[in-house]
């Protein structure tokens, strides 16, 4: 419990760091990747963990059976999405010009939803969860709702309630990627039907 109370304390930080530094898309990227991923690796390492202590790693057949479920399930709440001015406004986030641009575009969402999912339900959740789960799932949600904060309001109180269902969902799978490809291909789909939904 100490080294992963160590790792949380040294890694909470972080969580504030990306949001605070003015980029443009691709920099953003990179600093996502940089801070959220390639960093904690690093450290988690040098205190002794394992990947696959901190969910790094396929995950079994009951996450990728909840990750359906919950992706077919927020289909519905991506198309009520779009009759929210704000949301349709903010989204996509990243510039783009053709088909083309917009797949890279989405290429490099994949990426930040990658790194925010492997720090916040991997890192952050997986050691402590071993311990104490709801204190995991608890801990890893406050600094992850926190960083909403600025976005469209709507997407705070959302961010809260799928940060805890994430987490549920990750453990059960014992493993980050569940949430990854459903926070990724949800955005996705959301980005599409912000584009060629008519208002």
């Amino acid at each position: 419990m100490r080294r992963a109370l160590l790792l949380y304390s040294i890694l909470f930080p972080l969580s504030f760091v990306p949001p605070l530094i003015p980029a443009s898309f691709w920099e953003h990227v990179l600093i996502v990747f940089t801070a959220y991923l390639l960093v904690p690796a690093v450290i988690s390492t040098a205190l002794g963990f394992r990947p696959e202590e901190l969910g790094l790693k396929l995950p079994n057949r009951n996450g990728l059976k909840l990750f359906a479920l919950l992706f077919v399930l927020s289909v519905p709440l991506s198309i009520y999405g779009t009759t929210v001015p704000s949301m349709r406004s903010y989204y996509p986030v990243f510039p783009y010009s053709g088909v083309v641009g917009f797949v890279l575009g989405e290429l490099g969402m994949g990426i930040i939803m990658l790194a925010h999912e492997a720090f916040y339900r991997g890192f952050l959740l997986f050691p402590l969860a071993r311990k104490n789960v709801w204190l995991a799932i608890f801990l890893q949600n406050v600094p992850y709702t926190i960083v909403h904060i600025g976005k469209p309001a709507i997407e705070v109180p959302y961010a809260f309630i799928a940060g805890i269902i994430f987490a549920k969902m990750d453990l059960e799978g014992e493993s980050f990627v569940p949430s990854f490809l459903l926070h990724w291909l949800g955005s996705a789909l959301f980005d599409v039907l912000c584009v060629v939904v008519t208002p």
